[in-house]
């Protein structure tokens, strides 16, 4: 096509992000699956600017490719050149060791950390024994074909038996390309993103760091999380599932701190994504700075019951159908104070249908009686 091009991998997502700025790029490609297995691998595409496409502009792409693809190739002249950049994972090292706070340091912690078998298992254990913890890497040994397989921030039994096993001071559970984070405390209990982005959210407010009087997260985010923030006095601003809609909101009404439940931590006075290393070496800032245990400092609020179920689709559009929208109304009436979501998945062809509230039994029946509904249009 006429490009030269810069080889960086194998490199966390948000990495790429950050040397498409630092290089001058036009354009950062990531071939990743994210948190899936490498037969769903995608193409994650960023502006010269280190933010994702919009999706108006990934359909342009889409679009060409569908094309006649001929009329935009190089002459054999204007062929572009292809380099590699050998010093890419130091730079995007000593890039996230900027991001935690000067004068801390990790030493005397004991740091499990779950790489996925991806894109962080080198630099992961890398940025954290140079700040001076002992490291138990987990998920370092890519293959090709290994990468979130039984491993990772989707499976994290390995990384909470590993912890309690091993008396670890926390757990940290990456993804295949690094962009999500999850928590283990020295107990071996998880800690997801809703807590992670209270905990900091608290932190940085306390600190006068926080921008926009809140934290942008999605619908899927626990109740709880809200409640919690306005104590705190903080907005929990919600937007649609995926990363990209939080970061959208956030750039657009100018907030610094968001993120979603699965993980995603997106902290816009660092990166333009979601980077699991830079929002882990957050929280342990946090820890260092009490000088108290993970599950004390992680565990900020108690979340209310929530149940998520999946239902595959066997027509086109179940949720137009007269019974499913009176189920769906019933369940709302029942629920009153809680929260009732249905939604189709935007990468499978599933429903998923989520409720919450302060009764357990209530929220699970609700969810169990819509799913039944369901599964019969």
């Amino acid at each position: 096509m006429g490009m030269d091009v810069v080889l960086v991998g194998p490199m966390p997502t948000p990495g790429v992000a950050m040397l498409t700025r630092s290089l001058r790029a036009d354009l950062g490609v990531v071939i990743s699956a994210s948190h899936n297995p490498f037969e769903d691998n995608g193409i994650k595409l960023f502006g010269p600017d280190g933010y994702k496409l919009s999706n108006e502009t990934e359909a342009e792409i889409e679009a060409r490719i569908s094309s006649n693809m001929e009329k935009y190739l190089a002459q054999a002249a204007s062929l572009g050149r292809a380099r590699r950049l050998d010093d890419a994972r130091g730079r995007y090292n000593e890039y996230v060791k900027q991001t935690f706070p000067k004068g801390l340091r990790l030493d005397g912690l004991k740091i499990a950390i779950d790489c996925a078998n991806g894109a962080a298992y080198k630099v992961g254990p890398e940025v954290l024994w140079e700040l001076g913890a002992e490291i138990i890497p987990i998920g370092v040994d890519p293959d090709g074909v290994n990468i979130n397989k039984g491993c990772g921030s989707t499976v994290t039994d390995g990384l909470q038996s590993m912890v309690s096993a091993h008396g670890a001071d926390i757990g940290i559970a990456l993804d295949g390309d690094a962009d999500r984070l999850l928590i283990a405390d020295e107990n071996g209990n998880l800690i997801d993103g809703d807590h992670i982005l209270g905990l900091i959210a608290r932190d940085w407010a306390a600190s006068g760091r926080l921008s926009g009087g809140g934290v942008v997260s999605t619908v899927m985010s626990n109740l709880g999380l809200e409640m919690y923030l306005k104590d705190l006095g903080l907005d929990l601003i919600r937007t649609q599932v995926g990363d990209r809609y939080v970061v959208e909101y956030m750039r657009q009404h100018g907030f610094n701190l968001g993120g979603e439940q699965s993980g995603h931590i997106v902290l816009s006075d660092f990166s333009t994504t979601g980077d699991g290393l830079i929002a882990a070496l957050q929280v342990l800032a946090v820890i260092v700075g009490n000088d108290k245990p993970a599950s004390q400092v992680c565990r900020v609020f108690d979340p209310l019951p929530q149940v998520l179920k999946n239902v595959k689709l066997k027509s086109e559009m179940p949720l137009k159908n007269k019974v499913v929208k009176e189920a769906i109304a019933e369940g709302e009436e029942r629920l009153g104070s809680g929260r009732l979501l249905i939604r189709p998945s935007g990468t499978e062809a599933i429903i998923r249908v989520m409720a919450e509230g302060e009764d357990e039994a209530l929220v699970s029946s609700v969810v169990n009686d819509i799913v039944a509904v369901i599964e019969q249009a």
